[in-house]
């Protein structure tokens, strides 16, 4: 209960923790899969007259490693380092145990512009799974490979990949009382970290719009809280809440016309609300005199889930948003604490933080039976955000006294840390897939 009143207390009121010094992120993998499925990245070859700066292969391994469904073989164990197809000694491969091989070079064209070309294939039968062609300038490297591993990942395993995707998250530079608030958007793997909003004063509660094109948060400046909308495209801010008393938790609508947020009215209750963006139309949705935080809407828009104290501790309740006269249901109840829900892309889940044995973990509750599950298992783990496909969530956590975030797969079988290289970092969300792009 008090960790329920500090946290809302700390998500509206502006008192925060430390965060990080602005920095890459640095993966770790601290828990991975026994049967992850071994497949061979040969590093790319190169012909034309420019050889492309980037290692295109690693960024591939890396990103098919982090998904936690594979497990891509040491470079130092290949004992050759075919191009295409026709040069794959595949009774070599199979010698390595690799169940599939991927291989391809980037072509130079003309002056900065290549022709990437990849291969993959089943090593077991020879069969060729798939080959395409990507047309890539240096700039656009690192967006080809991601787009690569994307492919190979979905070829594979039937769901999207999310290498392409982008996260958001707050970190900090300074210390107390000289502190730098930055939120940060960078890609799925933490590289090309872009600093898009900063103040002296905390920012927090990061939160994708459904499009991927805009981002909205609260910011303490002047020491009131208010909730803004960062336009990524053209990088305008535009203020959306700043009403007396409490502004804070964030979430929009599927349709991204409305958010989701917490506000403290006049009668100094703590409750939801949604917002009309077009038109500053405010909807109640809870008037319980409890504490009524951090809504996330369902899949298709016609519920919200919500943390409140109403029970006498911390758990997970929804109300209907086309009809917020009827009473809100309650839909956790295994344990003293269930706070922060977030909806699965199908609408299945809910993630949540859970207390269990005096420590806090990332949970997954089935919507349907009411079944949850413990996926984590440090001690003060929070704000979960899940990947875009479902299978993986980001979370805050702690490692070697550092705050970092983390990604877990769905069913808690694989985990793995992403910290910064100084400081800490912490309330990460996960942007949406981008656009299907023709090959």
């Amino acid at each position: 209960m008090q960790r329920f009143i500090s946290l809302c207390a700390g998500v509206m009121l502006g008192v925060f923790s430390t965060f990080a010094a602005h920095a890459e992120l640095v993966i770790e993998i601290t828990r991975g899969l026994n049967d992850a499925v071994p497949i061979a990245v040969v590093p790319f070859g190169s012909s034309g007259n420019s050889k492309p700066a980037l290692d295109i292969a690693e960024v591939v391994s890396n990103d098919l490693s982090r998904s936690g469904r594979f497990a891509p073989l040491d470079r130092r164990d290949m004992i050759e380092q075919p191009t295409s197809g026709e040069q794959i000694q595949f009774a070599d491969w199979r010698l390595l145990k690799s169940n599939y091989i991927l291989v391809g070079k980037a072509v130079s064209t003309s002056a900065d512009h290549y022709d990437v070309q990849f291969e993959l294939f089943n090593v077991l039968n020879a069969q060729r799974l798939l080959g395409l062609h990507i047309a890539a300038t240096t700039a656009t490297l690192r967006i080809t490979a991601h787009r690569i591993a994307d492919i190979v990942f979905e070829q594979l395993t039937g769901i999207p990949g999310v290498a392409s995707t982008r996260i958001a998250y707050v970190n900090v530079e300074g210390v107390v009382p000289n502190q730098t608030y930055k939120l940060t958007v960078s890609d799925a793997d933490g590289a090309n970290p872009i600093v898009i909003a900063n103040s002296n004063d905390p920012i927090m509660s990061p939160a994708w719009s459904p499009d991927g094109l805009s981002l909205a948060y609260v910011s303490f400046v002047n020491k009131a809280a208010a909730i803004y909308v960062k336009f990524l495209q053209t990088g305008e801010t535009r203020k959306v809440s700043a009403r007396s008393g409490i502004n804070g938790a964030p979430a929009w609508s599927p349709d991204g016309k409305q958010l989701a947020l917490t506000l403290s009215r006049k009668d100094g209750d703590v409750d939801v609300y949604t917002l009309e963006l077009a038109t500053q139309v405010l909807t109640r949705m809870t008037y319980d005199p409890s504490i009524d935080t951090e809504p996330a809407w369902s899949a298709d828009g016609s519920k919200i889930y919500f943390t409140s104290d109403r029970s006498g501790n911390a758990q997970i309740y929804e109300t209907n948003v086309r009809d917020s006269n009827h009473a809100p249901r309650r839909v956790t109840f295994d344990g003293n604490y269930n706070a922060r829900p977030r909806v699965s892309p199908d609408g299945k889940q809910l993630a949540l933080v859970h207390q269990e044995g005096g420590n806090f973990n990332i949970a997954t509750l089935d919507v349907k039976t009411g079944s949850l599950q413990v996926i984590t298992k440090g001690r003060q783990d929070e704000s979960p955000s899940y990947a875009p496909n479902g299978a993986q969530l980001i979370f805050s956590t702690q490692s070697r006294g550092h705050g970092v975030l983390a990604l877990v797969s769905a069913d808690g079988r694989s985990q793995q840390n992403l910290g910064a290289t100084s400081g800490d970092v912490r309330e990460a969300a996960w942007g949406p897939l981008p656009p299907k792009q023709k090959q």
